[in-house]
């Protein structure tokens, strides 16, 4: 094997000088060409080149002094190592990476550019220590397998030396245990580890023919057995593709596989098949994917296997490094579960350097930090740099300033009159009171403690631990005089410390205070006074206290009747002015009812004057009027239809007659120069019962721009309706505005829509249903009533990318069960059909197809091609209440087939009133009053 080896590397050397030797000619003849070319653009190349490095120079000095400003400007530090990388300017670019590094942990793709780039510099031997300590860094900032793949094969290039290949071992054996089991980037660790060890065993092997001494055998026995190991461990952890490992191995022993080691294959493959869902739901998702990985955890969780768990934690804050949540749930199980010390410190630091303003993580690590026994030094750094985080509100400064008071109680041993722990603690305490007062009151407003806990724990610790009852009771003074003496929880605290290590007298003087200042419990501090005198006191103390009780809740009594007093004068005058705006309102109405009812009188007396003129003519000249052109007949008939009266229509419509009076009203009160429906939009299916409609909806949509005018539309009974409309200063708000569609306004879905006037746009639809079959979107039907959107998704999403989830509702938004799911695509439309239809949700048996819309009705809209049958016409005063015919039953009897026409008379009655000649021609007149009568006598 090493002949054949070396024959083929020598035929490789020859090939490679002949390629390198015909590049050589043709780069020679390239430059020959370009020569003549390249003198010419040399002056403008130059000067271009020039001004573009002017250009970086200058942004590179203001990303350095915008830096020198804010140091934890993340995108300033990327900008900045792009620049200096674009420049060339290594020495710049290296320091600029290390002040990176020392903020923030980088990400795998700065880590690789800055590892490559020291790799290409640092060529000698005695420089390859400062590359492994760069490698160091970068493995502890995240777990990333393409790092740890570069570092050892950084390190084969070191094998040479003495302990090298040792050391190329050791750095793989930490590789696999970091990242060997990462499902999908894991083999190719395992890989490049096994053809390490071939390369050894590939210079350990005899040549062909020669038998091996006994020293060569039992080296060669051990690279070989080291190989088995490898693909041993390799074969127990579920890894994607691990098929093609098996088989490899197969191929590669001698005596076929063990059988401990395909029983431990078929359990890491039974594993594997469990977790392939999640892996595939991760590849089909886009990032962050923090969904699907929490829901990989949480089996990971349930499976129970410590090792992965660890390294499905670290996939996921791979990518959602400034998750807060996430980090403290990784920190929370290490710190339970593992307990591990090195791994729980490392993960602690790593989470504050991502997450610096969460003071969760900071109070966390602090903890864990006493936990595992961290010198003094060590807390106290973390300690302040927590203080340097920038957290987002006052309270959280006193949690971890409390954090920290607590750590230094626990080191003090108290059995001891005086040490230096108990005096660090003192000033700590005084340290904090102070940071509160100047720091974070300062940046605040508030000092985040108003209750004075860090000082009530001191005055504590004093009376209990130090026998300092003095120092304890003026603690409690200052936090009287910051104003809590009025609270009653405040006094009663200060009383059982000194009931507890202090002396009767003091918790007299305590509580008689207390009946003086206590003003929002007042009968409890007296009761507790009482109480306290009737235990410890004599009758001259009880009798004081009882005068002094007395004497404080007739006060508080005579205070509060002013208050009631005040507050029901107010009640008085708000009804007053409500029972005044109601009576101007009232009046309003009536005085417009009056106006309404002259207005309708006076047009009734024209309608009946007209009524009477028309029906009063000659008999014989009514039908005429009938007899004119059809057309125009059924025209007239339609538009009293509509409910605009013609001299025809009946007097007495009670009904058409108020649509006109409230058309009239609404045009004179509208006023169209204020209302602009591009900058409006439409609001409907609000609760009736809503209260102050413009006010809660000038809260909801103030989000979305300007608002000119919000318009709720009430009865005249001044009840609310339901619906208005919105009008912004800017067309610009009502896309924005549009988004708030659907929205729960007290238990309804608030409908919004764009404002248009229908008048004009008779054809306009909000929603536009599709009658086409719609290929990428599915129908489901059956679902039970408690299934929300989010569970519906929840459901869909391991078949395809899910675009749109839509729950069909009435309009009280109550679910029909029905709902409609939008996939990227066909296919993944057809793949959840097939898997979902027939499904289990909640005890009910869904249905799901590929939505297909049935065809809308268009018998009725206007220019409909379909006009096979004629619309029905009804009245001026619309369908009658009863169906009954109302004709006579001899007008009723035909011996023949009928045909309707319009007016409802047979077409043979017309044909023997009017001749023959008008029933040959096709044309049907109506009958004459003369007609009826012949009929009517005919019997």
């Amino acid at each position: 094997m090493a002949a054949s080896s070396s024959a083929e590397q020598t035929q490789l050397q020859d090939m490679e000088e002949e390629d390198a030797g015909m590049e050589e000619r043709e780069m020679e003849s390239d430059e020959e060409e370009e020569e003549g070319m390249g003198v010419e653009n040399s002056d403008d190349e130059e000067d271009d080149s020039s001004e573009d490095e002017k250009e970086n120079e200058a942004e590179i000095q203001r990303l350095e002094e915008q830096l020198s400003i804010n140091a934890f400007d993340y995108n300033c530090h990327v900008d900045l190592i792009k620049l200096l990388k674009q420049e060339g300017e290594l020495f710049r670019l290296r320091k600029a990476r290390q002040k990176m590094s020392e903020l923030f942990p980088l990400t795998e793709e700065i880590w690789l550019d800055w590892l490559k780039d020291e790799i290409r510099l640092t060529e000698e031997e005695s420089n390859r220590e400062k590359v492994y300590e760069l490698f160091e860094k970068a493995v502890k900032d995240y777990i990333c397998p393409d790092i740890w793949l570069e570092y050892a094969q950084y390190s084969i290039g070191g094998m040479g030396s003495p302990g090298g290949i040792d050391k190329v071992r050791s750095i793989f054996e930490r590789a696999v245990t970091a990242v060997g089991l990462h499902m999908t980037k894991g083999q190719t660790v395992w890989e490049a580890y096994r053809e390490f060890e071939n390369a050894i065993l590939s210079t350990v092997q005899p040549p062909p023919g020669r038998i091996p001494s006994r020293e060569e055998q039992e080296l060669l026995n051990t690279q070989l057995e080291r190989i088995h190991t490898l693909f041993r461990r390799q074969l127990a952890i579920p890894l994607m593709d691990m098929e093609a490992t098996y088989a490899e191995y197969e191929e590669w022993s001698e005596h076929g596989v063990p059988e401990t080691v395909m029983h431990l294959y078929k359990k890491a493959l039974q594993q594997m098949e469990k977790c392939k869902p999640f892996e595939e739901a991760l590849l089909a998702a886009e990032p962050p994917k923090l969904a699907e990985y929490q829901t990989y955890i949480d089996f990971e969780l349930k499976e129970g296997d410590p090792a992965r768990i660890q390294i499905t934690f670290e996939r996921t804050l791979a990518e959602n490094c400034l998750v807060p949540d996430m980090w403290a749930k990784y920190t929370t199980y290490l710190d339970r579960q593992l307990k591990v010390r090195d791994l729980v410190l490392s993960s602690h630091d790593r989470a504050v350097r991502n997450c610096p303003w969460t003071m969760g993580l900071w109070k966390s690590y602090v903890l864990a930090l006493e936990r595992h026994g961290a010198d003094h030094q060590t807390v106290s750094d973390v300690f302040e740099k927590a203080l340097n985080a920038g957290f987002i509100q006052a309270t959280d400064y006193v949690e971890i300033w409390q954090v920290y008071l607590d750590y230094l109680r626990r080191r003090v041993d108290f059995s001891k009159e005086s040490s230096k722990e108990l005096e660090e603690l003192r000033g700590a305490f005084s340290r904090s009171l102070d940071y509160m007062k100047q720091d974070v009151e300062e940046r605040f407003g508030e000092s985040g403690d108003p209750s004075c806990l860090i000082m009530q724990i001191w005055a504590r610790i004093e009376a209990l631990h130090c026998k300092n009852i003095q120092k304890a009771r003026e603690l409690w003074d200052s936090i009287m005089t910051k104003g809590n003496s009025k609270y009653a929880n405040m006094w009663l605290e200060y009383y059982n410390l000194e009931r507890s290590y202090g002396d009767p007298v003091h918790c007299r003087k305590a509580l008689h205070r207390a009946v003086q200042c206590t003003s929002d419990y007042p009968e409890h501090v007296c009761e507790v006074l009482l109480t306290f005198e009737r235990v410890e006191g004599s009758l001259e103390d009880w009798d004081v206290a009882v005068q002094k009780t007395e004497t404080r809740l007739n006060r508080i009594n005579e205070q509060r009747a002013k208050v009631a007093e005040k507050e029901a004068n107010m009640a008085r005058q708000e009804d007053e002015r409500a029972d005044q705006r109601r009576k101007a309102k009232s009046d309003k109405k009536a005085q417009k009812k009056v106006q309404k009812g002259t207005r309708a009188g006076e047009k009734r007396k024209a309608e009946q004057f007209d009524y009477h003129v028309e029906w009063n003519e000659d008999s014989e000249q009514a039908p005429k009027r009938h007899r004119g052109n059809g057309d125009q007949t059924t025209e007239e008939y339609m538009e009293t239809e509509s409910g605009l009266f013609g001299r025809s229509a009946p007097p007495g419509n009670k009904k058409a007659q108020q649509g006109v009076a409230t058309a009239a009203k609404r045009h004179i009160e509208d006023k169209p120069e204020l209302r602009n429906d591009k900058s409006s939009v439409f609001i409907s299916n609000l609760a009736y019962t809503l209260e102050e409609p413009e006010t809660k909806l000038r809260t909801l949509f103030e989000t979305c721009g300007p608002i000119n005018q919000i318009r709720p539309v009430f009865s005249n009974k001044g009840n609310f309706k339901g619906y208005c409309y919105v009008q912004f200063e800017s067309p610009v708000s009502v896309p924005e505005a549009l988004k708030l569609d659907r929205r729960e306004v007290e238990g309804r879905p608030m409908f919004v829509s764009p404002c248009v006037d229908k008048n004009k746009n008779p054809d306009f639809k909000v929603f536009k249903y599709n009658t086409s079959m719609e290929k990428q979107k599915i129908f489901i039907s059956g679902l039970p009533f408690s299934c929300t959107k989010e569970q519906l998704e929840e459901i869909c999403k391991s078949h395809g990318t899910i675009k749109d989830v839509r729950l069909v509702t009435y309009r009280s938004g109550k679910p029909k069960g029905l709902a409609y799911v939008e996939f990227a695509d066909e296919a993944q439309a057809s793949q959840a059909v097939l898997k979902m239809d027939g499904m289990d949700i909640g005890g009910n048996n869904i249905s799901v197809a590929i939505s297909n819309p049935p065809r809308r009705n268009t018998m009725d809209k206007p220019g409909s091609t379909t006009d096979a049958m004629p619309r029905q016409v009804y009245g001026a005063r619309g369908k009658g209440r009863t169906q009954l015919s109302l004709l006579p039953r001899s007008l009723q009897r035909q011996s023949g087939p009928v045909s309707k026409v319009e007016n409802g008379t047979a077409a043979e009655a017309v044909s023997a009133a009017a001749g023959t000649a008008a029933s040959a021609a096709g044309d049907t007149k109506p009958l004459s009053n003369s007609d009826f009568a012949r009929m009517l006598l005919r019997k």
